[in-house]
């Protein structure tokens, strides 16, 4: 049986929602789980990268964000994309508001004290969401990582992993149609990773990913044989750079994740992710 998939997902630590989904999974002794935790999350664009690798992953999320436009924000994504949610701090708010007539201040972290890994994550998450896909090339220059793969090879779910780690992460599109960056060839290549996938899973994710957008699955983007060209430039540029390659057909996130750690002399075990 495989895993489900529980975000945790909350303005300060992440503790309180990462104990009541485990007091809940406790009582689902027979389904296994995987908890990915997103502490210290107050921003918008940063939330929403989250979410959009919750829908990939059909993900539980469960979430404490004093803020309620945050808040809504995930309430609203998981009803359009069919996730299943659990808010686990505004029902608390509204009943000590209802009962005291005052107003939460709504600020977060006020039983935590803010540390440098927490600067630290914020910077890295805001890193990989202003330099997804290729957005800023000077980016490549300033990252701690760069993670190149043509399209639906998992670059932004996986930047943000790593960010959530504390890597600042770029990552860039690779297309035999678009010209390289020339900061690109400036990197070392110990802080480039290639990835690559089957042809063939490649093209189930494609034609999934058409269906999601209520196109056709069939398609050029989905072409067996455009993959195949796609694959075979991305290639060409990793040897040229000389890079690490990973091939991420049936690899979960955390398992690329952790050939990369490995790769960079970064223990896997730093890897916030807890298994039941």
């Amino acid at each position: 049986m495989a895993p489900i998939d529980i975000f945790i997902i909350s303005d300060s630590s992440g503790e309180t929602a990462l104990t009541i989904a485990q007091t809940a999974v406790a009582q689902f002794p027979d389904n296994p789980v995987k908890y990915q935790r997103f502490p210290f999350i107050q921003t918008d664009s940063i939330l929403s990268g989250i979410l959009n690798l919750a829908a990939t992953r059909q993900a539980v999320v469960f979430f404490t964000l004093v803020n309620h436009d945050l808040s809504i924000q995930v309430e609203s994504f998981c009803r359009d994309n069919h996730l299943e949610f659990f808010d686990c701090i505004q029902p608390a708010m509204r009943a000590l508001a209802n009962r005291t007539g005052s107003k939460p201040v709504g600020l977060p972290s006020l039983n935590h004290n803010l540390t440098d890994t927490y600067f630290d994550r914020i910077a890295a998450m805001e890193f990989a969401v202003a330099y997804d896909d290729g957005k800023d090339p000077t980016g490549l220059l300033k990252a701690d990582l760069v993670i190149l793969g043509v399209s639906r090879t998992s670059k932004t779910p996986l930047s943000l992993f790593l960010a959530n780690r504390g890597l600042k992460v770029a990552n860039l599109p690779l297309s035999p149609q678009a010209q390289l960056p020339d900061a690109l060839w400036q990197v070392d290549p110990k802080k480039i990773i290639g990835l690559t996938n089957n042809p063939s899973v490649l093209r189930r994710i494609r034609q999934q990913r058409m269906i999601s957008y209520g196109l056709p699955a069939e398609s050029a983007y989905s072409d067996t044989e455009k993959i195949k060209e796609e694959l075979h430039y991305a290639t060409d540029i990793y040897k040229k750079i000389g890079c690490l390659v990973i091939n991420v057909a049936n690899k979960s996130i955390e398992e690329t994740a952790t050939l990369i750690l490995e790769s960079m002399d970064i223990e896997p075990a730093e890897v916030d992710t807890i298994q039941d």
